[in-house]
């Protein structure tokens, strides 16, 4: 008997999830957990939220099985759907903390420990790049980015993921690319007004990107399938 068509496969999975079955549910963490992690550790910033993010989007995952649709492929957009909510609560959650520390007085001194944590600086910083010039864009132009491009969903599954018409997908991944493209060229301009003038700029090593937003833009500046 010939293996299931991967079409057919994924539309099983998603009929045994919707009819409660753990082992199907395994199958779905064993094949989306990473994706749904990197999911919301692009919209947060932080590998700790994300993580945190990760569990929470697969326990309301559980819990609201019975409104997974059936016959649709993949279960991975449903999956970022969630994911999606859940991050925006946070950032809405984390706006709140925000105002409430500033009113706070400031702590202590403590020791500087940047030499201990210098081999996660790099990583750290760019991390902060792409999550400081997606914040610059509207939320739904970040939640069609971060789906489309990054995690790599089309047009119809953003489509399901977020619950809005394909088209509405298409304007505003067009609008975020335009906006971010944007956001790298002020970027540079001001990174080059503040260089000091008396020295030369070093030659640019072949593939090196100094420009934080330009880190955000430039796997947008390819075109998704």
């Amino acid at each position: 008997m010939g293996a299931q068509a991967p079409e057919t496969a994924e539309n099983e999975l998603r009929r045994r999830l919707h009819a409660g079955d753990r082992e199907a549910f395994a199958e779905l963490y064993e094949s989306c957990a990473q994706a749904v992690y990197r999911h919301a550790l692009r919209l947060t910033g932080d590998w700790s939220t994300a993580e945190d993010i990760m569990a929470d989007t697969f326990l309301a995952a559980w819990q609201g099985r019975e409104r997974l649709e059936e016959g649709r492929g993949s279960a991975l957009p449903w999956l970022l759907g969630i994911a999606t909510h859940k991050c925006e609560n946070t950032r809405r959650g984390l706006r709140r903390r925000l105002v409430f520390l500033a009113r706070q007085p400031p702590p202590a001194a403590v020791a500087d420990f940047s030499a201990e944590a210098a081999s996660r600086l790099d990583d750290r910083s760019r991390l902060r790049a792409v999550s400081a010039a997606l914040g610059q864009l509207r939320r739904q132009e970040r939640q069609v980015l971060s789906l489309c491009v990054w995690s790599g969903l089309d047009y119809e599954q953003t489509a399901e993921a977020l619950g809005i018409p394909v088209g509405t997908v298409r304007s505003r991944l067009s609008r975020a690319r335009s906006r971010l493209a944007r956001i790298a060229e002020q970027t540079q301009r001001a990174e080059r007004a503040q260089r000091p003038r008396r020295n030369p700029e070093p030659a640019r090593v072949h593939g090196e990107v100094r420009n934080t937003a330009a880190i955000a833009a430039q796997p947008v500046r390819e075109e998704t399938p």
